[in-house]
């Protein structure tokens, strides 16, 4: 059951990652890079979870949340090349976390994409008590 944005995977996963690049990526840039790509690659990681969430609170308006997810697609492959610039231009002693970072975002690209596509046979089916309502895949 998906009660919140929190709820999603996708959502778990991109925040996570996100964390991971701002403490163990960004601090290994080089300083001339800090208004190119480390801003830029702090910008589009951000931007992916804040982008789920934001658009969650627009899952009633199905064009309004299918714009979110798509930008948010669009952020999280910002970040692959972002991460592949910093990997092959930089960070040669962090070729494996670049690696797992990159597997990450595209495996959060590939499920912004299945994401948009099927959340028209998601339906509200119960409010509680609190007021809160669950969502369920028919």
């Amino acid at each position: 059951m998906i009660r919140s944005f929190r709820d999603l995977e996708v959502y778990q996963n991109s925040y996570k990652t996100s964390i991971i690049i701002i403490k163990e990526i960004l601090p290994k840039l080089p300083d001339h890079e800090k208004y190119d790509l480390r801003d830029q690659l702090s910008r589009s990681c951000k931007a992916v979870p804040r982008l789920i969430a934001e658009g969650f609170s627009k899952k009633h308006q199905k064009a309004g949340f299918h714009k979110y997810l798509s930008d948010a697609m669009a952020e999280s492959n910002e970040t692959i090349v972002s991460l592949s610039h910093c990997r092959d231009l930089y960070l040669d002693k962090e070729q494996v976390l670049c690696n797992k970072l990159i597997d990450t975002y595209d495996k959060t690209s590939r499920q912004l994409f299945k994401l948009n596509q099927t959340w028209t046979n998601f339906t509200e089916i119960r409010t509680n008590e609190k007021g809160n309502s669950s969502i369920e895949l028919r």
